[in-house]
């Protein structure tokens, strides 16, 4: 199994970026690669449409640290874990999310790692704007 680390400086606070990627309602909006449609909820589990299928999200609690952590339970069942932290950066934050190779070909992997670079740029993208706003 790789890992990759994908990043993206956002000219934002690291706490305004951070507010906005542990809002799960937000998702939709930046993370297209994971939720393709509203979210609802089943318990505890977040439930999205994604473009694997329907998925399961479970989050890390909101903290001070940055850190937006969530699993995901694929249509196979399989669990896997995405590291995703917020971190402060000289020009603002910078979004780090770690991709894995789980049940992807080399080819699905790179694709996947393209969608989270996409997915960092939307988030970008809609924090600045908002600062700005």
């Amino acid at each position: 199994m790789r890992s990759r680390h994908i990043s993206r400086v956002i000219r934002a606070d690291r706490d305004r970026v951070y507010d906005v990627v542990a809002d799960v309602d937000n998702l939709p909006a930046w993370a297209q690669g994971l939720a393709s449609a509203e979210v609802t909820w089943d318990g505890d589990d977040l439930v999205v449409e994604s473009p694997m299928g329907q998925v399961r999200v479970r989050s890390v609690p909101r903290n001070e640290l940055g850190v937006a952590d969530h699993d995901v339970v694929l249509p196979s069942g399989t669990v896997v874990t995405n590291p995703l932290r917020v971190l402060a950066h000289p020009h603002g934050s910078e979004v780090v999310f770690t991709v894995r190779q789980i049940e992807l070909t080399d080819e699905e992997f790179d694709r996947d790692c393209q969608t989270v670079a996409a997915d960092l740029d939307r988030l970008a993208q809609l924090v600045e704007d908002r600062s700005r706003g």
